[in-house]
């Protein structure tokens, strides 16, 4: 198993690493380029297809391993599990979801159509047999294991999408997560193809991040982005495939909390400021990056923190998968309470490192201003809906008094 992970890695990493640059040069051949607008952080125009070699490097390492498995009989693709056919499902789907994002990424397709093509890649994968079936033991009927299996997909697809708003954030997150999914596989008996695909696409993701980090030189794009959620989604379900129990399937959870809350967040900012279902797909400024940069974080120190938080779910998760929830539990109140014992400290130490940023011309100034400001306003909006409402009740409460007033009085003649 060690010698397929130490394989898997590093064919992924050199082919990775090796066709970046040409996807670069496709990059500018086609017009697929990141240009700077008032939502964007990037001050100059960025290549972005560069996804295409994550995509190449894991399917080298993953094709090669599948074919040297079949051939030393490590990997059977026709028994029980019957592999064989979930991965052309699983091909087909990245095939379906690398095409469109490509397509995407120089032509800018709608969000809803975006969605469309998700939902048709999640179902073909489902059908092919690759779903959750199982929890505890107990087999759950066939709708719940389509709404589960389609919702996790197309959930995990946008969520790494979304959070893809700084240079080496999705791609340093994705690892993370996949080599914390790594270690909970190796160690608790999954099945190789999913300890295969995980190593590969970890392997990918470092030849790719050189390019990625701050200042990057190419971005994921539409392509790596949902191509990074959508396989993560998949290994994930076929990794908890031998010991589906429900703390196992919270593993994978917690593994991704960040990019899974930071998307639930962005769909409920988005329906309160539009008022609307179709606001969802209308983006803006308010991922968590960057409410960190309006804050006065700059780019390296926002994806600092958020790396930080991302490995901290992941050890969770690992603490819980191998020592139990009780385990965990304690890890998480200890870890809490030693950030609450230094939390004046941590709260000056940002204090002094914003102002140093400001002071060296690393952040804008009117950026923090302006959040600020909203942040103000946001609470005085608050403040005006409670006050409403509280002369609302009040007014209720009044009348209520007069009508049980008058009630008193109309008993009182009635009797007279």
């Amino acid at each position: 198993m060690w010698g397929d992970i130490a394989i898997a890695f590093l064919l992924a990493f050199i082919a990775s690493f090796v066709t970046v640059p040409y996807t670069i040069k496709l990059a500018y051949k086609k017009g697929a380029i990141d240009i700077p607008n008032k939502r964007k952080v990037n001050k100059k125009p960025i290549p972005r297809i560069g996804g295409i070699a994550v995509i190449i490097g894991f399917l080298v390492a993953s094709v090669y391993l599948i074919i040297q498995g079949v051939i030393e009989k490590n990997l059977v693709l026709n028994d029980e599990s019957q592999y064989g056919k979930k991965l052309i499902g699983f091909l087909i789907g990245i095939i379906l979801i690398g095409t469109f994002a490509y397509i995407d990424d120089i032509k800018n397709l709608r969000p809803w159509q975006k969605l469309i093509v998700q939902v048709v890649a999640a179902v073909i994968v489902y059908g092919f047999g690759i779903k959750i079936d199982t929890i505890n033991d107990s087999v759950i009927s066939p709708i719940l294991s389509f709404i589960l299996t389609v919702g996790w997909i197309v959930g995990i697809t946008n969520a790494i999408n979304l959070i893809d708003g700084l240079d080496g954030l999705s791609s340093g997150i994705t690892l993370i997560s996949s080599l914390s999914l790594l270690i909970i596989f190796a160690t608790n008996n999954s099945p190789l193809i999913s300890i295969i695909f995980i190593s590969a696409l970890s392997g990918s993701i470092i030849g790719f991040m050189p390019f990625n980090i701050f200042p990057a030189k190419t971005f994921l794009g539409d392509v790596g982005a949902q191509f990074l959620g959508f396989t993560l989604s998949i290994v994930a379900i076929l990794g908890v495939a031998k010991t589906v129990t429900m703390v196992v399937l919270i593993a994978p959870i917690l593994v991704l909390g960040l990019p899974i809350f930071d998307t639930l967040y962005a769909i409920f900012r988005r329906i309160k400021t539009g008022k609307s279902i179709k606001a969802i797909f209308k983006p803006d400024k308010g991922h968590l990056h960057h409410i960190l940069m309006r804050q006065g974080f700059t780019q390296k120190q926002a994806v600092a923190l958020l790396y930080a938080a991302s490995a901290t779910l992941g050890m969770l998760a690992i603490i819980l998968i191998d020592e139990g929830i009780v385990k965990a539990i304690s890890f998480l109140i200890v870890l809490i309470a030693i950030i609450a014992i230094g939390f004046g400290n941590l709260k000056k130490y940002k204090k002094d490192l914003i102002e140093e940023n400001i002071k060296q011309g690393l952040v804008d100034k009117n950026d923090i201003d302006l959040y600020q400001e909203e942040k103000e306003k946001e609470k005085e909006e608050q403040e005006k809906e409670e006050k409403k409402k509280a002369e609302k009740e009040k007014e209720e409460q009044e009348k209520a008094e007069k009508k049980k007033e008058a009630e008193k009085n109309d008993e009182k003649e009635t009797k007279k």
